[in-house]
């Protein structure tokens, strides 16, 4: 099995709900095709480097998964019919890192590492 990061950008008009939904459908489809999220985030709402079909911001969707290359294919298949998308990326890593949260406040990571100390 092999180790992606997949990220995907949706338009900034997109409720929460909406990327819910989103998100849960990308993760049916990951199973289906006999896949595994090992970790979702969302990282949120932010400002892109230049306009992309009109939208200066997007919400980001980041997935950690486990699978092969034909549930890649699968997956942005899928993705590249959605309207609600605008951008989408997979890259093939060697390990994952479950342990930084790299869009996280500076708030709660402060939180974080007072957990960790205690």
């Amino acid at each position: 099995m092999n180790l992606y990061e997949h990220t995907i950008i949706t338009r900034q008009d997109a409720s929460p709900s909406e990327i819910k939904l989103l998100t849960e459908k990308y993760s049916k489809i990951v199973e289906k095709n006999n896949g595994e999220i090992i970790k979702t985030e969302n990282w949120g709402l932010i400002n892109l480097s230049y306009l992309i079909k009109k939208n200066k911001k997007g919400s980001y969707i980041h997935f950690k998964i486990k699978g092969n290359g034909k549930m890649i294919d699968e997956l942005e298949k899928n993705e590249a019919i959605d309207k609600k998308l605008l951008r989408y990326l997979t890259i093939k890593v060697k390990k994952f890192d479950l342990n930084t949260n790299y869009f996280s406040s500076k708030k709660e990571d402060s939180e974080k590492k007072r957990e960790n100390k205690n």
